[in-house]
């Protein structure tokens, strides 16, 4: 470790890179060690350090493990520190959290694939599943690779196409035995095709999938899988152990055996001598005797051990036997396996087909709405378009009333200043009536504006609540979404002819609003049209009385049967404002049938929910511009009123009565 400092020092200096402090402190903490693991562990390594590094493991090639957990690596610096680790002879790599996208899955394949060495790989926390193409060159890596046992890929994002390119790698893997999958986007498909994959590779034997969305009997049938793996990897193991152990046993038999005959044999060439007398004839026997037993008892060992030998024979035929049984019941319970898994691919096929029946139904459902959207748009069109046309023509009149005011003035003055002394009584008397009667009229418009104000408002709770109960709503269906299946056609249709309704019941209102508008208009253009009609009756001012007493009674006729128009108005809105009880009071009921409902349909509203808060954002747009459009009415409608007072009070009628007051 010190021999590593030293040649990252140096080489910092040489190539003018500033040594980071942290990197320096980690070596000189873990000088003392002399091992051969190399911690650089939330480091934050720039790509001008990771340069440098990679030059010093050319240099020095000790280590056997290295971690680079949290440094946030660039793609530059992991790309030339990974091509140097592909020469170390290392048995432990650490890459987590450095977010490693397509470059670093390329990268690692070729590490995988060159190296081989590599026992343990820990990849958790990086993005290395978000390019498909990259990380199947990073299963290619590991199809080829011959040496790693565990891989951690935990929090990678991958997807189910990831997962066939890592079920296909698998299928040619025959040495990794561990692999962490858990918190990826794996799914029905990726699990199915790790399920195929474990058809044919006997290497797993710990498999953790959890998080990804698969299904409970997928991930059971993955159990069971990496299970029978675990269970063939420990009969094979206790089968060759207990080889090993009848392999000696019979070694050291053998051995035995033959120092028996070599003894027995040198026992035999020492009593080969040649005799001339009776009495070597006599030790000859003797010896013989003594030689046949002593062979004898040399024979019984051997023949003990030949003895031994065949029992640990048919001990080993039987171990066989029995391992054969074993790969029988084996291969019975794949069979078995497969056709549970052919069934039960059979009916997730016929719930997909459903599904997606269901979702063509949706789409259809979600092209009609979009058509009444569109629908529904080019009628705002329209009114706007008609709201500009009646907004120039009441600014064209505008400009012709006051012209015609303008003419009235000029030539009101000329007799005006003639019988100015005469008629000053009677121009105040009629001046004090029309102030009233102005008056009046103006209290009749500010309660009538009231009233409005006070429907609008109930109007808007009335929509509030009904926004806070259909979101009550909607917050049901949420939780009750995932079981929804065929019958959500027909409710999802009810409900929409129900909104639908609803929706009609509001433009009405709103349609009832903007004739109270114009009803309100019309009174004010009225108005306008009798200070008209005042400034032509100055000029005969001896027909003032009658025409008056007429113009009060058409003003008080007007003024009733605007009253009873708006009372009229008043019992419409009454009647809608029922109406909307009866509705709330449907909605409700339609409420608790979804209530009931609500057990056996979760699942294709998930789809819905973007659709109905992008109707609801464009319904919320509406609505706004519409409410704009209603403050510009009003607002043109007070500066009408006011241009119509400040005329008024202009006027050298008003003038002279200011100047009596």
């Amino acid at each position: 470790m010190e021999d590593f400092r030293r040649i990252y020092l140096r080489l910092c200096k040489e190539g003018g890179v500033e040594p980071q402090e942290g990197v320096v402190a980690q070596l000189q903490e873990s000088r003392s060690a002399q091992g051969s693991r190399l911690d650089l562990s939330g480091q934050s390594l720039s790509a001008d350090t990771c340069s440098v590094l990679a030059k010093a493991f050319h240099k020095d090639t000790v280590f056997t493990e290295v971690s680079l957990s949290d440094c946030m690596l660039s793609e530059e610096g992991f790309y030339l520190i990974a091509q140097c680790l592909c020469v170390l002879r290392l048995c432990f790599y650490c890459s987590q959290g450095n977010n490693l996208r397509s470059s670093g899955a390329e990268v690692l394949g070729q590490l995988l694939a060159q190296n081989k060495t590599l026992r343990r790989l820990v990849l958790e926390w990086n993005a290395l599943g978000v390019w498909d193409e990259a990380f199947s060159l990073f299963c290619s890596g590991l199809v080829s690779n011959c040496a790693l046992t565990q891989l951690d890929l935990r929090n990678n994002q991958i997807n189910h196409h990831g997962a066939s390119a890592l079920a296909l790698a698998l299928k040619r893997n025959s040495t990794l035995e561990v692999l962490d999958l858990r918190w990826n986007n794996i799914g029905l498909l990726g699990g199915r095709s790790m399920l195929e994959a474990l058809q044919n590779n006997k290497s797993i034997v710990q498999l953790e999938m959890a998080g990804n969305n698969i299904p409970s009997d997928t991930l059971k049938a993955l159990e069971q899988a990496t299970g029978h793996n675990s269970d063939r990897r420990s009969t094979l193991r206790e089968s060759r152990s207990r080889t090993q152990v009848l392999s000696k046993e019979i070694q050291t038999l053998k051995e035995e055996k033959g120092r028996q005959v070599t003894s027995h044999s040198r026992t035999a060439d020492t009593t080969g001598q040649p005799f001339t007398s009776k009495k070597h004839f006599s030790q000859r026997s003797d010896q013989k005797s003594t030689t046949c037993l002593n062979t004898g008892l040399l024979i019984l060992p051997a023949l003990m051990t030949e003895a031994a030998l065949a029992l640990s024979e048919q001990k080993n035929q039987n171990m066989g036997e029995l391992l054969s049984r074993l790969k029988a019941e084996k291969e019975e319970q794949r069979e078995q396996h497969s056709k549970d898994a052919v069934l039960r691919q059979g009916k997730l096929l016929r719930d997909i087909q459903s599904l997606t029946d269901t979702n063509g139904q949706l789409k259809n459902n979600v092209e009609e709405m979009e058509r009444r959207c569109k629908s529904q748009q080019q009628l705002i069109f329209e009114l706007k378009q008609e709201l500009t046309t009646s907004t120039a023509e009441l600014k064209l009149r505008l400009a012709q009333a006051e012209d015609r005011l303008e003419s009235e003035k000029r030539r009101s003055k000329q007799a005006l200043d003639d019988m100015d002394g005469l008629r000053q009584k009677e121009v105040e008397h009629i001046n004090r009536h029309l102030e009233e009667s102005e008056r009046a009229l103006q209290d009749r418009i500010f309660k009538l504006e009231g009233q409005r104000i006070q429907l609008e408002e109930e109007l808007s709770k009335a929509k509030a609540a009904f926004v806070a109960e259909r979101a009550q709503a909607e917050e049901e269906l949420g939780r009750v979404r995932a079981q929804v299946r065929l019958e959500e056609q027909e409710h999802a249709s009810s409900l929409e002819e129900k909104l639908r309704s609803v929706r009609s019941s509001l433009q009405e209102v709103q349609l009832h609003c903007s004739q109270q508008k114009q009803t309100i208009s019309e009174l004010q253009a009225k108005n306008s049209q009798q200070s008209i009609e005042m400034d032509g009756l100055r000029r005969r001012i001896e027909e003032l009385q009658q025409e008056l007493c007429c113009k009060d009674q058409e003003k008080v006729a007007e003024v009733s049967r605007v009253r009873v128009e708006l009372q009229e108005q008043i019992g419409h809105l009454q009647a809608e404002r029922t109406a909307q009880g009866a509705l709330k009071e449907k909605i409700s009921a339609l409420e608790r049938e979804l209530k009931v409902l609500s057990s056996n349909h979760r699942e294709a509203l998930l789809d819905k929910e973007s659709e109905m808060s992008s109707m609801l954002e464009k319904l919320r747009l509406k609505e706004a511009e519409i409410h704009r459009i209603r403050e510009d009415e009003a607002n043109r409608a007070s500066y009408l009123q006011s241009a119509v007072l400040s005329y008024i009070h202009g006027s050298p009628l008003g003038h002279h009565s200011s100047l009596q007051k």
